[in-house]
């Protein structure tokens, strides 16, 4: 009997990641979905322990997706503070590493692949979101840096989504951004993750879905 595949979920409780979680479920994947309660990723050793749960729970991994973060607020750059630009580096660009550092043994063993949830705020200057945009832009920057750096075993992705969960009452506005003429949905993400999970010659690469934006 063939064993199903095995994911792990960082920010896999928020609106992105409990769609990505469902979506990689409904394709046979045995998943941990981790949230808030299991580590702050802003702490490398946090990021470790919860890989080696996963590893424990699932008996190893085939995919690990980065989906945690913190510190999108809007925020003049005058008045930008050093715990804002800790928190949005914290989870975002810290803990994307120290996650995929501990989960790399476990994916090569498996040949897996790591997917980053990034931000087209990683490619785009937001003078409202600094901290933010940089982290993203790290984490993006991450990504690539990692694919060489685990190459060939392990495949690294990133996935950088534009106007999805679009907060109430800005819906039509930012449809109106759009080449399609919609803002998106977690599961337009997720779809984008279950793509790259399967496209075995695909790696140091980003899929912006942003409705063409």
């Amino acid at each position: 009997m063939t064993r199903p595949m095995r994911a792990l979920v960082t920010g896999g409780t928020g609106k992105l990641g409990s769609a990505i979680a469902a979506r990689l479920e409904a394709d046979g994947y045995a998943v941990v979905a981790a949230g808030r309660a299991d580590g702050d990723l802003s702490r490398a050793e946090d990021a470790r322990q919860l890989v080696h749960r996963a590893v424990d729970e699932l008996g190893g991994l085939d995919l690990v997706v980065h989906a945690a973060s913190d510190g999108f607020a809007p925020r003049p750059v005058a008045d930008v503070t050093e715990e804002d630009w800790d928190r949005a580096f914290g989870a975002t660009a810290k803990g994307a590493f120290f996650v995929a550092q501990s989960a790399a043994p476990h994916l090569r063993r498996s040949r897996g692949t790591v997917v980053m949830i990034e931000d087209v705020a990683g490619y785009q200057p937001w003078p409202s979101f600094a901290p933010h945009s940089a982290a993203k832009a790290a984490q993006a920057m991450l990504t690539r840096v990692l694919a060489r750096a685990l190459a060939p075993e392990v495949r690294v992705c990133g996935v950088a989504p534009g106007p999805v969960a679009v907060e109430p009452g800005q819906e039509e506005r930012r449809a109106r951004e759009t080449l399609l003429g919609r803002v998106g949905s977690p599961e337009d993400v997720a779809s984008a993750v279950s793509f790259l999970a399967a496209a075995g010659f695909v790696t140091g690469a980003s899929l912006t879905v942003d409705g063409g934006r």
